[in-house]
C-alpha cells in the first residue's frame, strides 16, 4: 500500500477517535498508532530503515519486529526523551506556583516592563532562550509564569501562550546550534556565523507576524483559565493578592529558573567555542563539568531540587509538601503519556517510509526550488510530527536537485526548510499536547492558538525568503 494511503488512514483514525468517538487521548493515537503500523509492509519498513542508514541485517530485524514491539520501542523512545524532562519541570513549575516564587517574578517583570509590554517581554525572552535550549524546556519553565500573570487579566491567556510558543519554535528551527538548523547548515556546507545570523532576522520578521496574529486571534477566540492538576486558578488568585512581604525573595524565586538555562546554554557555547582536540586542561575540566552538568535532564532534576526547597522554606510542611509534589507528578504522569502516545504514533508514521515517497514526488515535478523546499518539508512534518525529521528529509531532498548550483546563497535555502518544519502541528506531534495539557487547552484550542499561529508563521517566513533572495542574492 501507498506510505499516503497509510497516513490517511492513521490521520482518520485519530480524528476519529478523539473527535467523534470522545475517547482519551492516549487511547486514541496507541488505537491509531497500532492501524497504522499494521498496515505498513515488512518492506516499506525495511526501505525507512535502509533510508535511515541502518544495515541490512539491522532494517531486516526491524522489518520483521512484530507490531507489538515496533509501537512499545516507539514509544519508549519518545519517553526517553521528554519524560524525565516533564516530571522535573511539573515540580519545577509546582514548586513556584505553591511557594509564590512564580508570583513574586511576575511582579518583577511588571515592575520593569509594565503589564502592557508583558506579551513583549515574554516574547523576545522565549526567542532568545530558545536559541541554545530546546523549545519544550524552554515551554515548561515559562508556563508557571504564564499562568500567575493570567490570573490578572485573563483575557490575555491566550496572547502570553502564543508569544511564548511561537517565539521558542522558530528560534528552535532556524537558529543554531539547535538539531534541525544546525544539520541543514552542516550538510550545505554553510557557515555557523551565517546560519545564525540569517535565523536571527527571518526569525525577527516570522516572530514579528506570529505577535501580530497573537494580538489578533487572542480577542477573536475565548480561551479561559482552566484549573490543573498542579493548582487551581482560585489558589493563583490568592497569591495575586498576597503582599510582596509574603513571598519568596526574587534572587530564590528565579534559579530554579535560570539555573537550568544556564547550564543548557553554557555546555551548548563551550562545545561551539572550544575544539576538543586542541583544548587545555582547564578548557577539557569545563567541558566535562558542563557535559554533566549541561544535560537538560541532569539541569532540570538539579533545578526541581532547589524548587523543593524553595517550597519547604514557605511550607515547613511534610504532608502538604509531599501532596503538592505527588500531584505534580501525576499531572506530569499524564503529560509523558499523551505525549509519548503522540511521538510513538508519529513513529510509526515515520515508518511507512513517507519521506522517501515525498522525495520520489518532489523529483518528478519541476517547480521554483524554494517553494519546492517549503513543500517538501511542510507535508513530511504534517504527516509525520516531527520538524527535526522534516528537515532532514528535505535536505536530502534538495541536495540532489540543487547540485547544479542556486542563483542565491544557501542559506536562504535552509531558511524555507526551517520554515516548512512548522506548518500546522497537530496530533502527532509531541509539542502539540505539551502545550494542550500544560496550559490546559483543548485539541480545538490548541490549533486554533498554536497550529494556526505556527503556519502564519512558516508561510511569512516563505515570502520573506523569497522576497530577500531575490533582492540580497548574495553571490
Amino acid at each position: 500500500m501507498d506510505p499516503i494511503f497509510i497516513i490517511l488512514i492513521g490521520i482518520a483514525v485519530v480524528l476519529f477517535c478523539i473527535i467523534v468517538l470522545k475517547l482519551h487521548a492516549v487511547i486514541s493515537l496507541l488505537l491509531a498508532g497500532l492501524i497504522t503500523g499494521l498496515i505498513t509492509s515488512p518492506e516499506l519498513i525495511y526501505n525507512f530503515a535502509i533510508h535511515q542508514g541502518l544495515a541490512e541485517s539491522q532494517a531486516q530485524s526491524m522489518s520483521n519486529q512484530l507490531i507489538g514491539k515496533r509501537l512499545a520501542l516507539a514509544f519508549g523512545n519518545t519517553t526517553g526523551k521528554i519524560g524525565i524532562l516533564i516530571a522535573m519541570a511539573s515540580i519545577i513549575g509546582a514548586c513556584l506556583m505553591r511557594s509564590g516564587g512564580a508570583e513574586r517574578i511576575i511582579r518583577s517583570l511588571l515592575k520593569l516592563f509594565g503589564e502592557k509590554n508583558a506579551s513583549l517581554a515574554f516574547l523576545t525572552g522565549s526567542f532568545t532562550l530558545a536559541i541554545p535550549v530546546f523549545f519544550d524546556t524552554v515551554f515548561y519553565l515559562m508556563v508557571p509564569l504564564i499562568k500567575s500573570i493570567s490570573v490578572r487579566n485573563p483575557k490575555k491567556f491566550s496572547l502570553y501562550i502564543m508569544a511564548v510558543a511561537g517565539a521558542a519554535v522558530m528560534a528552535h528551527s532556524l537558529v543554531p546550534p539547535t538539531p534541525g538548523p544546525l544539520f541543514v547548515a552542516e550538510e550545505m556546507g554553510i557557515d555557523l556565523g551565517v546560519m545564525i545570523l540569517a535565523g536571527l532576522v527571518i526569525g525577527s520578521i516570522t516572530v514579528a507576524c506570529g505577535y501580530l496574529y497573537a494580538l489578533w486571534a487572542s480577542p477573536r477566540w475565548d480561551l479561559p483559565m482552566r484549573d490543573t492538576p498542579d493548582i487551581s486558578v482560585e489558589e493563583l488568585k490568592e497569591f495575586s493578592e498576597k503582599k510582596i512581604e509574603e513571598l519568596p525573595g526574587l534572587g530564590f524565586s528565579v534559579l530554579p529558573i535560570l539555573l537550568p538555562l544556564s547550564l543548557i546554554t553554557g555546555n551548548t557555547f563551550l562545545n561551539m567555542v572550544i575544539d576538543k582536540g586542541n583544548a587545555s586542561i582547564l578548557e577539557d575540566k569545563l567541558l566535562t563539568v558542563f557535559s554533566v552538568l549541561g544535560d537538560a535532564n541532569i539541569a532540570l532534576a538539579i533545578s526541581a531540587v532547589i524548587g523543593i526547597i524553595l517550597l519547604w522554606t514557605r511550607l515547613k510542611n511534610v504532608k502538604k509538601l509531599q501532596k503538592f509534589i505527588s500531584e505534580a507528578l501525576m499531572s506530569g504522569g499524564m503529560i509523558i503519556l499523551i505525549t509519548a502516545s503522540g511521538g510513538a504514533f508519529g513513529q510509526m508514521l515515520q515508518q511507512t517510509g513517507i519521506g522517501i515517497r515525498v522525495e520520489q514526488i518532489a523529483l518528478n515535478y519541476q517547480m521554483a526550488i524554494l517553494p519546492l523546499a517549503f513543500l517538501v518539508t511542510a507535508v513530511v512534518r504534517t504527516a509525520q510530527g516531527s520538524a527535526t525529521v522534516a528537515m532532514i528529509t528535505s535536505i536530502g531532498v534538495m541536495s540532489g536537485l540543487s547540485s547544479n548550483g542556486l542563483a542565491f546563497h544557501p542559506v536562504y535555502l535552509a531558511m524555507v526548510i526551517g520554515c516548512g518544519s512548522k506548518v500546522f502541528a497537530w496530533m502527532n506531534d509531541s509539542g502539540f499536547w505539551i502545550v494542550t495539557k500544560m496550559c490546559g487547552m483543548e485539541e480545538k484550542e490548541t490549533i486554533r492558538y498554536f497550529s494556526y499561529l505556527e503556519t502564519v508563521m512558516a508561510f511569512t517566513g516563505l515570502i520573506a525568503v523569497m522576497i530577500l533572495s531575490r533582492i540580497f542574492p548574495f553571490v
